[in-house]
């Protein structure tokens, strides 16, 4: 019981970091209908600006993840303006120009940093013991920036006039237009707004994870899985589905091994898929 009890804690504060590096690519190919293959390089940007900011600047590091929020979403801005604005609608291209995107990014960084992995001290240190159940502070402080994070993109994008017009967008692209929504402003906000997040995820999973240029394609596996079962514009599919996924793999890890347990879960996703093709959460709302 209590190797059960240490498993489900540990798959929730996985499933939190998977939540985390997820929902920026839901925003981007979810909202936005944007293949994007460097999803996983923006991650790997905040990573490393997080681990320069502090360990040569001496940054505390919750200004560190601020300022990785901060340079991704400038890095999206530059390239929606640049590159992934005249894609719109164009999956092929799309698809073609962020993977070699991915590769760019991956070569600029290890040019800067070199192909050494950079390291970063947990800023929260200790763990919570409860009997033979233990939890360290820091998977505390993810799981609740996880929430903290779902609630500020259900806010934004349900509860303002940007969340509003994006949706629509979403909807009928042209129509919108037409009435006279700034499509162009929206998409550059939002674009910057999903990278800011993989940013983001980025610097917190910094201290946990090992940081190197080669790191973003694990992400894009794992981000696509979690946007495909929990429905391509369903935020709290995301949600959903990375805590269905990552409990149940950290779970049967417990009893199993991990490759068989993952082998598991993507015959089972396969399932679903195949019976629901648009995921288990998809919205019910006609591009």
């Amino acid at each position: 019981m209590s190797l059960f009890i240490q498993q489900l804690l540990n798959g929730i504060s996985n499933s939190s970091v998977l939540f985390l590096t997820t929902i920026g690519l839901v925003i981007i190919f979810g909202m936005m209908d944007v293949i994007n293959n460097a999803h996983g390089e923006f991650i790997m940007i905040g990573a490393y600006v997080a681990c320069f900011s502090v360990n040569v600047l001496h940054i505390p590091f919750a200004f560190a993840a601020i300022l990785a929020a901060i340079v991704t979403a400038g890095v999206g801005i530059i390239i929606e303006r640049l590159l992934i604005k005249k894609l719109y609608g164009k999956v092929a291209e799309t698809l073609l120009v962020t993977f070699a995107l991915e590769y760019i990014l991956q070569q600029i960084v290890r040019m800067i940093f070199g192909p050494e992995n950079q390291t970063i001290e947990v800023p929260v240190k200790g763990q919570l013991v409860m009997g033979s159940v233990s939890v360290p502070y820091y998977n505390i402080v993810l799981i609740v920036l996880a929430l903290v994070v779902l609630g500020a993109t259900l806010l934004l994008f349900f509860k303002t006039s940007f969340g509003m017009q994006l949706r629509a967008i979403n909807q009928n692209r042209d129509m919108t237009q037409c009435l006279g929504v700034n499509v162009s402003k929206i998409n550059m906000f939002t674009f910057a707004y999903g990278a800011a997040l993989a940013g983001f995820s980025g610097a917190l999973i910094a201290p946990i994870k090992s940081v190197f240029p080669g790191m973003g394609p694990a992400f894009n596996v794992d981000g696509f899985l979690v946007v495909i079962l929990g429905g391509l514009n369903s935020i709290i599919g995301s949600f959903a589905s990375s805590f269905v996924i990552n409990e149940s793999i950290t779970l049967m890890s417990g009893y199993m091994s991990q490759i068989v347990s993952k082998l598991l879960i993507f015959v089972v996703i396969i399932i679903v898929v195949r019976f629901r093709p648009n995921g288990l959460f998809a919205s019910k709302e006609k591009r």
